[in-house]
Order: structure tokens, then sequence, then C-alpha cells
């Protein structure tokens, strides 16, 4: 059974991710902003971040003026300008119980550090392959770190992916993040 989960993590430092410069947003919100991975699709609803998009197949260069103002914008942002940056967005997730054990999990590693599947699996008394296939569908990536969890031998996967460019994706951030395997 699929839930929705709420979260807020961390520590709120600016005003909530729903309001922008002109006010609330709509109901949900779809934008793409520019960053260091490439052009990222954001999706918004009135509880919070709903969606990160890394592979966007859009063919567009979006103009950072046209991205709206949003607290998840400026947090980005200021991840991508400093790495040991922490988030404290609200989340509006849709995923099973045990993928949100997991995502919550992953929210307590910090920036530089990592864990395997096998360790976050004995954390939650599961197996490592089930922890792997809920950090496949985290649909908040960077926000939700599944980049900071390996394999026991290497480099793991990354959004289903064992080699090219999503494995690019995860090993930039883990060098962005000081991290190197």
């Amino acid at each position: 059974m699929w839930k929705t989960l709420q979260v807020k993590v961390g520590i709120w430092g600016r005003l909530p991710a729903i309001f922008t410069a002109s006010g609330l947003l709509p109901m949900s919100t779809f934008f793409y902003m520019p960053s260091p991975l490439g052009t990222l699709g954001i999706k918004l609803c009135a509880e919070g971040l709903q969606e990160i998009e890394l592979f966007c197949e859009v063919d567009c260069n979006p103009d950072p003026a046209t991205v709206p103002e949003s607290e998840v914008r400026w947090q980005l942002d200021a991840y991508f300008q400093e790495s040991d940056f922490r988030f404290s967005l609200p989340l509006h997730l849709s995923g099973t119980e045990f993928q949100q054990r997991v995502w919550r999990r992953l929210c307590r590693i910090k920036p530089g550090e990592v864990r395997t599947y096998g360790e976050i699996a004995r954390d939650l008394g599961s197996s490592p392959r089930a922890v792997g296939n809920a950090c496949r569908r985290n649909p908040v990536p960077v926000v939700v770190p599944c980049h900071r969890v390996v394999g026991a031998t290497g480099i793991g996967g990354y959004s289903g992916a064992t080699e090219g460019g999503k494995l690019d994706v995860k090993r930039w951030l883990l060098a962005y993040e000081g991290v190197h395997l």
C-alpha cells in the first residue's frame, strides 16, 4: 500500500517551500532549474517537495531569473555552493511504509559520510537488496541523500543504474562532499 510521507527534515532557517516571492504556490508546481548536475525538474505541492528529476530529458537551459523563488531553490543553490549544507525542507513523498522508513534513515547520514546498504538494512531489520530498491525509488535525490549509500565492496548503484551517466552523478556528488571510494 502506498502512503504519503510528510516530514520536515531539520530545522527551518527560512520561509517554507510553499511560499514564493509572489505568495503561496498553487496546489502543484513544476519548474526546471540549472545545477552543476544539469537541469533539475522540481515538483512542489502545498505540503512540500514531491519530486526532483535529476536526469531531465528536456532540451533547455533555464535562465536562473525565470526559476521561481522558493525555499527549495534557495536550499538546492546553497547545497551546490557548500557541500556540507543540511537540507531542512518539508517533504511530501509517496511510497510504501518501508520506503519511507529507509528515506527517513537516509536523511540522518551527514554530508561527507557514507553507509552501506547492509548497515542500513541491519538498522531497519531488513535486507540490503530491499534498501537498494527503496533508494532506487527515492523521489527527491540529493535532498534525501541516497547517493551516500554504497555497496560493501564498492560504490553500488544509483537511480537503478550500475554504470553510465547516473553512476557518474553519484560519483560526482560523493566527491563533491569529500568522499573518495
